[in-house]
């Protein structure tokens, strides 16, 4: 046993849309990133990559290239802020769990009405530094699962107990180490995306692998989809079996719409490369709108803006709006309320650009040709948010060095929205800087929330 987590051993460390194929467009320069210069990388050779024997990874340090393409120079990227790539320092040594929230603090972690059931360290996943985050719920076993991104791969983690967690094992990543992964999950099937790891395409694993196994392993991804080569972000709608990359070095960096209805075969459907998206969120929509009712949507945060695009026709999306709002820094990441009336904001740059504490932005999206935006939400901490996700009438925010924060709304038009939780996953301090917590998970069934930290791995928590 080693720090609560089962192990046999440790791994090694290693407007209109178009139907047209995506060819390689400008590099994809993350305004999370000081900036880098251009790489070439070598063409992909074939469609996809079949699983194949083990899979060794030669891990090194977090690469922040350029996605280049081929053919003449790409146009110069707009202008960003220039800022460092989520920090990577090593974590102190703080503990691990369980701990109840007493008298303000869980372990080494300050907190309020969250307890840490556990926490699984970056090395004990045989990791490097943490990013984005998923969970997986087994429906024939009912068993839960973390899929938790690090620089060197994916970790499939299995919290049914989260107390006492299993690290099951490793699928590294397809080419180099990256900062930025993320992860979706579609029909028992994970999706992993990187941004700047050269020619890394889209992996596909089969989570019914994970069934059965008691110890770690290295898997091999089932396939790799190869119409992209870097993506910073992956939205997927389940209800329609439609991938939506983002970010990517293709269709503008726009919407890259990838078919998944057959999961171990994702095909390329279309492009929609009217603006260059950082992440979105993709939806049958079931709001007030009635002129949109049952359509395919698409909420999008596109760095500068904030746009709306039916995708019902692949062939044809259409941006339907698109909005801006006071004060504006990088318009990041965003979930709509269940009955999709507001769309929450995420601004990543806002509070280091203007010193203002930590922010969420509300839309009012009841009109989506005409989203109104109502008003800015702000906390009592000055760390940079990064990812939100909604559930009923709470919010759960992974805002970097301040960890997890718990939000309750009830009428946003009237702005009844406070914080009633946290738990600090970064005791090191709160100040505007990319370190601490990464992403949040909160829609397993358990109730068991999820939390990746860049520094410190990932937290299984529970509300009290």
């Amino acid at each position: 046993m080693t720090d609560g987590i089962r192990l046999a051993a440790m791994l090694e460390p290693g407007s209109a849309g178009t139907g047209r194929r995506p060819g390689a467009g400008p590099a994809c320069l993350d305004p999370c990133a000081a900036p880098a210069s251009l790489q070439e990388h070598e063409s992909a050779t074939g469609r996809y990559t079949k699983r194949s024997g083990a899979v060794a990874v030669a891990l090194s340090a977090v690469i922040l290239a350029a996605c280049g393409g081929g053919g003449s120079d790409p146009p110069a990227p707009p202008p960003m802020p220039a800022s460092e790539p989520p920090a990577a320092q090593p974590a102190p040594t703080l503990g691990t769990g369980p701990a109840a929230c007493t008298d303000g603090t869980a372990a080494d972690f300050p907190c309020s009405g969250i307890s840490l059931l556990r926490r699984v360290p970056l090395a004990a996943m045989g990791g490097e530094a943490g990013n984005d985050l998923w969970g997986w719920a087994d429906a024939e076993t009912g068993d839960e699962y973390a899929l938790m991104g690090m620089a060197n791969g994916t970790a499939f983690v299995k919290v049914s107990d989260p107390s006492n967690p299993v690290f099951l094992g490793r699928l590294p990543t397809h080419t180099e180490a990256s900062a930025w992964r993320d992860i979706k999950v579609y029909r028992d099937h994970a999706y992993v995306v990187a941004d700047r790891s050269g020619v890394h395409g889209m992996q596909v694993f089969d989570l019914s692998r994970l069934r059965g196994l008691s110890g770690p392993q290295t898997f091999a991804a089932d396939v790799v989809y190869g119409d992209f080569e870097s993506a910073h972000n992956l939205a997927i709608n389940e209800e329609t079996g439609f991938a939506y990359a983002v970010s990517s070095n293709t269709c503008g960096g726009g919407l890259h719409i990838v078919d998944i209805r057959m999961p171990n075969n994702p095909m390329f459907r279309a492009c929609h490369d009217v603006a260059r998206t950082h992440d979105a969120q993709c939806v049958i929509y079931r709001g007030p709108d009635a002129d949109h009712a049952s359509r395919e949507i698409c909420f999008n945060a596109n760095e500068d803006h904030f746009a709306v695009v039916d995708v019902t026709d692949k062939d044809a999306a259409l941006t339907l709006s698109s909005s801006t709002y006071p004060d504006s820094g990088f318009v990041h990441q965003g979930w709509l309320t269940d009955d999709h009336r507001f769309f929450l904001l995420g601004d990543e740059f806002d509070e280091t650009n203007l010193g203002v504490p930590t922010r969420t932005h509300v839309f009012d999206v009841s009109d989506l040709d005409a989203p109104v935006y109502v008003f800015a939400h702000e906390l009592a901490t000055v760390a940079t948010d990064h990812n939100l996700y909604v559930l009923g009438s709470r919010v759960f925010e992974a805002n970097y060095t301040s960890g997890l924060r718990v939000l309750t709304f009830d009428d946003l038009a009237a702005r009844e929205i406070g914080e009633v939780a946290f738990f600090d996953t970064f005791p090191q301090g709160d100040d505007v800087a990319f370190a601490g917590a990464w992403s949040v998970y909160p829609y397993l069934p358990s109730g068991t929330i999820l939390v990746s930290d860049i520094q410190s791995g990932l937290f299984v928590l529970s509300m009290d």
